[in-house]
């Protein structure tokens, strides 16, 4: 967990965001509460939004919780703002005017479709620092990992067309050189 701290503070100070996969139970959310600072929104699956609560009193109780989820759902300045997928999807306009000083996205596996809806509206955020949690980034396809580094740091495997050109196709025919390069 202390690695994970370390490796994600760096890449906040440094501009980037991040990828954290991690097995299920080893601290994912506990190691992004420990990086954040200044206005976050946290994008996770309703089934976990009170465990996030739960986490920010007991390990960050200097911050701020809002839920913005519900019929009544309004933005405020909390430190930590709280939703889920489906209502990122609903009010992506709402959240994209945001400058988040950082947007976690947990269960990332939600974004694997770039296609999607969810996807699309992840994309449209603005933070300066964003993280991805997933136990699973990759489930079926490469373009997966693409979706996930698409939100983190756009433009770092170049577009989508280009990733499948220079990556996955070769992959998917065997080519270890060319899995080497995108592993490193």
């Amino acid at each position: 967990q202390a690695a994970g701290v370390a490796w994600l503070t760096r890449l906040r100070d440094a501009g980037l965001g991040g990828v954290l996969a991690d097995d299920m139970g080893l601290g994912k959310t506990i190691q992004t509460l420990c990086v954040l600072r200044g206005r976050t929104l946290v994008v996770c699956p309703r089934s976990v939004i009170h465990n996030w609560t739960k986490e920010i009193e007991r390990f960050r109780p200097d911050l701020g919780v809002s839920l913005y989820h519900g019929p009544n759902r309004a933005l405020d300045d909390a430190d930590v703002t709280l939703t889920t997928y489906a209502t990122l999807r609903n009010d992506a306009d709402a959240l994209g005017e945001v400058e988040w000083s950082c947007v976690v996205l947990d269960e990332a596996q939600a974004i694997k479709n770039p296609d999607s809806q969810v996807a699309r509206a992840a994309y449209g955020l603005r933070g300066a620092f964003r993280v991805s949690l997933s136990g699973t980034p990759i489930e079926n396809r490469l373009d997966e990992l693409w979706s996930q580094m698409h939100f983190v740091n756009r433009g770092l495997l170049g577009g989508r067309r280009d990733f499948g050109e220079r990556y996955e196709r070769p992959m998917l025919a065997g080519d270890a050189a060319v899995t080497e390069r995108l592993r490193r």
